[in-house]
């Protein structure tokens, strides 16, 4: 080490050592380490040292530099435990009084929601199965009897990716999964995470939560499906709220239907929420259709199932009261701490 690292290294090592107490100590590291200090100083004159002296001399500057932070770091830990100390050894210390008290962690409205739920239905002899959130567009839209010239395919409802896979856009490719997978006569639910282009609103989210249902067995009809899903709504909301089956088109279901149940904020009477409705949409359901089950390889002349798409952040909104559905992905622990587990 060259003669003024030496002098500046004894010289910033006996402040450090000397320094009466941690106010004194950040001053040393300012003047040593800071943007203007010693150090600093030397690294800009590089430059101007010979070019074959520079690599020894930046790394001496550099070494030196990592042995006074060290000094520095172990210094203030004393400063620290002398303060400890201190504490402890005054009159006014009571090790026996309570410490300061926490708040504990919330299971997040939607996790509440999803457990809940997993449980109703693993009791109505459902099996739980996941699917990935990166689907290939087969299962997303050729297997469910969705067309080409499709809507719901276009950037505008799709998150499509860069090799030709895409977000998927609902929970019902598992169904496909499934039947590949098991054989019939089964019963399964599908919670995750799924992707759509969309405005976000009160009552609409680009990132969102459903939990798909699927049944296959001999002779099922729309009675089993209006049982499990009366059945299944009760169970929830621990109350019996108002429902209505209208009729709607997806192209993996025949007959297909919407289930709206009644709005719990205006009770009917029309709302920002419920769009002057006074229902909001919970979930779209209907029999499995022909092409859907020869797609998953089972014959439709020997196999029916109906299946369901629930939609869980508007469950969680009729349960807990929810009237912002933008509110779930806010990260307000305001929001979120008012939730206790059922």
């Amino acid at each position: 080490m060259n003669p003024e690292l030496e002098s500046l290294r004894t010289q910033i090592t006996e402040e450090i050592h000397s320094a009466p107490d941690l106010q004194t100590l950040k001053e040393v590291e300012r003047r040593a380490l800071g943007k203007k200090g010693a150090l600093t100083a030397l690294l800009r004159q590089l430059g101007k040292v010979p070019a074959e002296e520079r690599p020894a001399f930046g790394k001496a500057v550099n070494d030196l530099k990592v042995e006074l932070t060290a000094l520095l770091i172990a210094r203030q830990e004393e400063f620290r435990k002398s303060e400890l100390e201190a504490r402890l050894t005054r009159g006014d210390f009571d090790p026996t009084e309570p410490g300061m008290p926490y708040d504990g962690g919330r299971l997040h409205p939607l996790t509440q929601v999803t457990e809940d739920l997993v449980r109703v239905f693993l009791g109505m002899g459902f099996a739980a199965l996941d699917g990935p959130n990166v689907e290939f567009e087969y299962y997303n839209f050729d297997a469910l009897n969705i067309p080409g010239d499709h809507p719901a395919r276009e950037s505008q409802d799709t998150f499509w990716l860069d090799d030709g896979n895409l977000l998927r856009t609902h929970t019902s490719p598992v169904q496909i999964r499934a039947m590949e997978k098991f054989e019939p006569p089964f019963r399964a639910i599908v919670p995750g995470r799924c992707f759509r282009n969309e405005a976000v609103d009160a009552s609409h989210e680009h990132t969102f939560y459903q939990m798909e249902g699927l049944v296959v067995d001999r002779d099922i009809s729309v009675a089993h499906l209006i049982y499990t899903m009366k059945t299944c709504l009760r169970e929830i909301m621990k109350r019996d709220l108002e429902v209505r089956l209208r009729p709607g088109f997806f192209p993996f279901v025949e007959p297909g239907f919407e289930l709206d149940v009644t709005c719990p904020f205006c009770e009917g009477k029309g709302c920002s929420v419920c769009k002057q409705t006074g229902w909001i949409e919970l979930l779209p359901c209907g029999m499995v259709h022909p092409s859907v089950l020869r797609h998953g390889g089972l014959d439709p002349e020997e196999w029916t199932g109906f299946a369901f798409g629930l939609g869980l952040q508007r469950l969680a909104m009729v349960s807990f009261g929810i009237n912002d559905i933008r509110d779930f992905t806010g990260g307000d622990v305001r929001f979120l701490s008012q939730f206790y587990h059922r």
